[in-house]
Order: C-alpha cells, then structure tokens, then sequence
C-alpha cells in the first residue's frame, strides 16, 4: 500500500502503547472520563480486556485488566474488541466485548455483554451472547460492537463475517442493550471494489456524531494482511453513507513498526475541530497502538 499516503499526520512517538515486553495491545476504543483519556484495549497475551488511562494520548498509566476470559466456556476462551459508555439507565458502566473460540485453525466470535460499578472491574450479567451470527453474510462471526445510547435506546453497529478479519458492517437497536434487533437492511456497508485500498472487505467501526449527521471510521483492507483507516457519513447513521475525499486517513508506513497494517480506529473530537485517532499497527506479528490526527472538512450540501 506505499503508494497511498494518508492524510492525517502520526505521532512521531508511535507506538504509544505495547511493546515486546506486554505483548499485543491492539483494538483501542478511547473517550473522555473524568477529565482523562480512557483507552478499553485487547491484551492478547491474556486472552483479555483491559484499560489505561492519559493526559495527553501519548504517554498511558500501565494496563488494568477489566474482563478476563471464561476458559470453559464454548464461545469466550479469548476476549478482545471492546466499547465501555456510563449505564445510562443507573449507576456504573456497561460493555459490550467481543467472545471467540479458536479451534484446529478455525474461529467464531459473538458479542457478550457485562457491568461494572467503578468501570474498572467487570461482571458478566449473563453467561450466553447477547449477538451471534444467523445471517448468511454474518459467516461465521459477528464481533467489535460499537455502541451509542441515544433517543432512549441503544444503537450498536458491529462487523461480521470471518472470524480472522470481518467483511461487512451491520447495524442493531435495543432498549436494554441485552436483547437486539438486527437492521433489515443490514449489511448497511460494504466495501468499494474501485477504492484498492478497500476492495476486498472492511470491518471495525467507530461512530461519532457530527452536526445532524454520523461520521464513522472504519478500516479498508486492500487484502486480508494490508489495511488502512477510512472515514464515511451518513445522515441516520444507517443509510446513504459517502466516504469522504480525505481517505484514507492513516495507511502503513514502509520500513516502520507499522508497515503492514493500520486497523481498529478509536477516535476523539477535539475542540479546535481536528480528529484523534488511536490505532492498531502492526509489522509480521508484533502489534502495538499507534496515534495519529489530522482533519477532515465539514460536510458541503
């Protein structure tokens, strides 16, 4: 992918979270809490979620786990792909993770939820999945749920299809967050065979709003192992999304830690109007997260 240069800038001190002695650190999700950063994060290594907290997005506290795995469990052996928001029906927090099982080279993931009270330490609130794939284009896999509480209900947009990487994004709404009915014209986007650095499938979406419309960002893949971070409007969030001419945002950098994949945005608004994002890279098997940021010009009618 060299010959595509992304628009937005790297920080010059990427990777700023992971290294060889923790191991992969990869799918961030980051938002304010209480005056800081907040990064929910997949520690490989441990099969689990955890959290880091910064000041300035560079520099981040050392890793607390959140949620481990259930090694007995027939669809949770390993977590990762998490979103964290306050419970906005009480008290706490609530998530929703990615489960999977690996077995003889073949995985299924599907989507689990859980609650804490202090947003550090989470329980299950309940043993099964509260999303597993039952669609055709869903494969094997639905997983990386994104989700917005809004007009008193909880909107999730999640990517499905293989387990190794996704193919499709898809869209769901609750009123409990538990029990979710899938949109009927789900996938609601695929991937554009014109655009190279997204012709073979997309996957991981964040969502942000942006005036009366939703901005999301989400990962193009050339092929499987080559991917960059792309943005896209909607004005519902569900139809009708234009990428926008600033993509794609961040791509791979030759010779550098993350020359084979920039994947998983998670993304900050800031107030001057630029956007922040926080991103998975990775060169062979070592995968860190890497910081990037840059604009992208308001929607013209």
């Amino acid at each position: 992918m060299s010959q595509f240069t992304g628009s937005f800038q790297k920080h010059e001190k990427s990777p700023v979270f992971g290294s060889r002695e923790t191991g992969t650190m990869f799918d961030a999700y980051v938002w304010h809490q209480n005056g800081r950063l907040r990064m929910d994060i997949s520690w490989r290594p441990k099969d689990s979620l955890a959290v880091t907290f910064s000041d300035d997005g560079v520099t981040w506290d050392e890793p607390i786990i959140t949620l481990g795995p259930e090694p007995d469990s027939d669809w949770e052996k390993m977590l990762n792909r998490n979103c964290v928001l306050p419970d906005p029906h009480g008290d706490g927090y609530l998530m929703w993770y990615t489960g999977q099982v690996w077995e003889n080279g073949h995985g299924v993931s599907a989507i689990g939820i859980a609650k804490s009270d202090d947003g550090i330490k989470f329980h299950r609130i309940q043993k099964d999945p509260i999303m597993v794939p039952e669609a055709e284009f869903e494969g094997e896999s639905v997983m990386n749920p994104f989700v917005m509480y809004e007009d008193g209900k909880f909107r999730m947009w999640y990517a499905a299809g293989e387990t190794y990487e996704p193919n499709v994004i898809c869209y769901a709404e609750s009123e409990d967050g538990i029990s979710w009915k899938k949109h009927p014209e789900n996938p609601i986007f695929i991937c554009n065979p014109e655009k190279e650095y997204e012709q073979n499938r997309i996957g991981a979406v964040q969502i942000l709003r942006e005036g009366d419309g939703y901005l999301m960002f989400y990962i193009g893949y050339r092929d499987i192992h080559t991917a960059c971070i792309c943005a896209a409007r909607s004005a519902d969030g569900i139809t009708n999304w234009q990428r926008v001419p600033e993509n794609p945002l961040v791509t791979p950098t030759p010779g550098t830690w993350d020359e084979d994949s920039c994947y998983k945005p998670g993304v900050v608004r800031a107030e001057d109007g630029s956007y922040h994002i926080w991103y998975n890279g990775r060169r062979k098997d070592e995968e860190y997260i890497g910081y990037a940021a840059g604009r992208i010009a308001p929607k013209t009618e």
